[in-house]
């Protein structure tokens, strides 16, 4: 990997691009910083500690923290992050198969998907306006905004959330410039960007648990078993990232075989070819859509801002340290994974282009037969990745709540998002480098 970045940099195309590209995520990380006005910087710091104290930060606040890069903690203007953008496109993408109107848009070229992305931000907006408007809900309940009655209070509302949302336009743009003048997908870029800088954090907390295991910490004296969950999490961590490696490679080739035909004097087919599913269809796109189903109920307790009774008990029911919400998100990420595979890909329209194309899958005969077994492939793939997907969501949550390694959770969405995103630009780096290394004939 690093190899190729350093090829790719001795290109001058390719280093504009990639100093682009840092230049985008230098903006994000300085707009994770700046808070928005009218907030009391050390009400929510300490509010904040005593979320991480009391063992809340697996909540929502504490998914939405990670997503962001540590912007939704400080209440930055980016605190919303690129959930809402990410929870729209895959809105729009469902909607796409629900609504006929959006059905024909997105078959409808080039123009169609312009419309279709101009729908995407819209919709974008509309969510970070709602989740910015939580938000402002949770401060101010918390005692952390600076006016809380009058006419003040109207009026910090109205700019908080204004910010909140600007900054969610504002990312959103930020990801668009990275698609065209940048290297890899802005989006993931962004959410690359915003996870590793929440590592520092994670090894300083195993700075510290590390202490106490060897007993150089404040208690003075070792703890073998501290010792042990340690060094099984690193080992684990070290198996993951392996594994989600692997499956992203992963892939089940169908063998297809053209028919010879004659056209005028030359004869075109004959050849052997393949056609490639990857096990890991829908990516990260399921676990995302899961998380954001689940976060309702801490959603509407940031509205709610209880304390106590039904809303809080509901909220707590749903966090991340519960095992019903493991049950659910286990559940929730098998079904999306299905869901997803069906509207992006049709065994008949599959089975129908093999057969206009001469193509036929070896002892298959062509139409239905062809679309049953693609069917049939395409639903043992999809369990396979599904299981994938499932487990590596879970395994940091069931890990965490077996020991007291809360604090050092990875999710798995984290993970599988920083090794697909490194992998996914140091694929397109080298297909760019290839493109400009290509020798015709004149060479």
């Amino acid at each position: 990997m690093f190899k190729t970045i350093r090829n790719a940099w001795m290109i001058p195309d390719l280093r504009k691009k990639l100093l682009f590209t840092l230049l985008i995520i230098i903006v994000f990380r300085i707009g994770s910083v700046i808070p928005v006005p009218f907030i009391d910087t050390q009400a929510l710091q300490n509010a904040m500690e005593h979320t991480v104290n009391s063992g809340e930060s697996s909540n929502m606040i504490g998914y939405l923290d990670t997503i962001s890069g540590g912007a939704f903690s400080n209440a930055t203007i980016f605190a919303m992050g690129i959930t809402p953008y990410i929870n729209s496109s895959i809105i729009i993408q469902l909607l796409c198969v629900a609504i006929p109107a959006l059905e024909r848009l997105s078959k409808e070229g080039e123009a169609g998907r312009k419309k279709i992305g101009a729908i995407t931000r819209y919709v974008t907006v509309a969510l970070g306006l709602i989740q910015g408007t939580a938000y402002f809900f949770y401060l101010k309940n918390s005692g952390i905004t600076s006016y809380n009655s009058g006419f003040e209070i109207i009026f910090t509302a109205i700019v908080i959330v204004l910010v909140f949302t600007a900054g969610t336009a504002l990312m959103m743009w930020l990801g668009e410039q990275i698609n065209k003048y940048g290297v890899g997908n802005g989006i993931s870029i962004l959410l690359f960007a915003g996870i590793i800088a929440r590592l520092p954090k994670t090894v300083y907390y195993i700075s510290e648990y590390w202490k106490q295991a060897m007993g150089t910490g404040e208690a003075g004296e070792a703890n073998p078993i501290k010792f042990v969950w340690i060094i099984l999490w690193v080992v684990l961590f070290l198996g993951v990232v392996w594994l989600i490696t692997f499956m992203q490679d992963s892939e089940r080739r169908i063998p297809i075989q053209y028919a010879k035909r004659v056209v005028g004097r030359k004869m075109y087919g004959g050849q052997s070819s393949h056609l490639p599913i990857k096990v890991a269809l829908g990516g990260v796109l399921p676990i995302i859509f899961a998380s954001s189903i689940l976060s309702i109920p801490g959603t509407i307790n940031l509205f709610v801002g209880a304390k106590e009774g039904f809303w809080k008990g509901f909220a707590d029911a749903f966090s991340q340290s519960s095992w019903l919400y493991i049950g659910l998100y286990f559940i929730l990420i098998l079904m999306f994974a299905y869901f997803y595979t069906t509207i992006q890909y049709n065994p008949i329209e599959m089975a129908n282009n093999l057969k206009s194309n001469n193509g036929t899958v070896p002892g298959i005969r062509p139409g239905a037969p062809t679309a049953a077994y693609i069917k049939k492939i395409l639903s043992r793939i999809t369990l396979i990745g599904a299981l994938f997907l499932s487990v590596i969501a879970i395994f940091p949550l069931v890990y965490c709540k077996l020991t007291d390694l809360a604090l050092l959770s990875l999710s798995g969405t984290s993970i599988i998002i920083i090794v697909g995103v490194a992998l996914e630009t140091v694929k397109q780096l080298e297909s760019q480098m290839m493109m400009r290394h290509y020798k015709g004939f004149l060479d």
